[in-house]
């Protein structure tokens, strides 16, 4: 059986382009880009990402691969997720001041990590005991 040239087309090759000055493409590119550094590129990655975004292993591999993007409500759970996809995003958006503000939260969150572990550790004189 052949296909008929009414059919749906699973991937477009040429035609029409996004219309804003971040193109469809771009996105694509940088999805694919913020999904390897934060998640990496093995078998367990596309198990990982399909169950959170609860897809199939093969449309992970082709976010990937950048060949396709994720679906809007995919995307927002990789943002939720994922601080490095959730930048890219907002990157793109033109949104430059909520990524600074995200990143001053992750550091206020680490300097309460390091702040809650500086006061874990021993005094001085009770570290003297300790070692006696």
């Amino acid at each position: 059986m052949s296909f008929s040239k009414n059919d749906r087309k699973l991937q477009l090759q040429f035609g029409n382009k996004f219309p804003t000055d971040v193109g469809l493409d771009d996105l694509v590119q940088v999805i694919a880009v913020a999904l390897k550094s934060e998640f990496g590129n093995t078998p367990s990655t596309l198990k990982t990402l399909a169950h959170l975004t609860h897809s199939n292993e093969r449309a992970i591999r082709n976010w990937l691969d950048g060949k396709n993007g994720p679906s809007g409500a995919n995307l927002v759970i990789l943002m939720r997720h994922s601080d490095i996809v959730l930048r890219a995003v907002l990157e793109l958006a033109g949104r430059r001041d909520l990524v600074v503000a995200i990143g001053l939260a992750n550091l206020r969150r680490r300097l309460v990590d390091a702040v809650a572990e500086i006061d874990g550790l021993p005094s001085p004189k009770r570290a003297k005991k300790l070692l006696k």
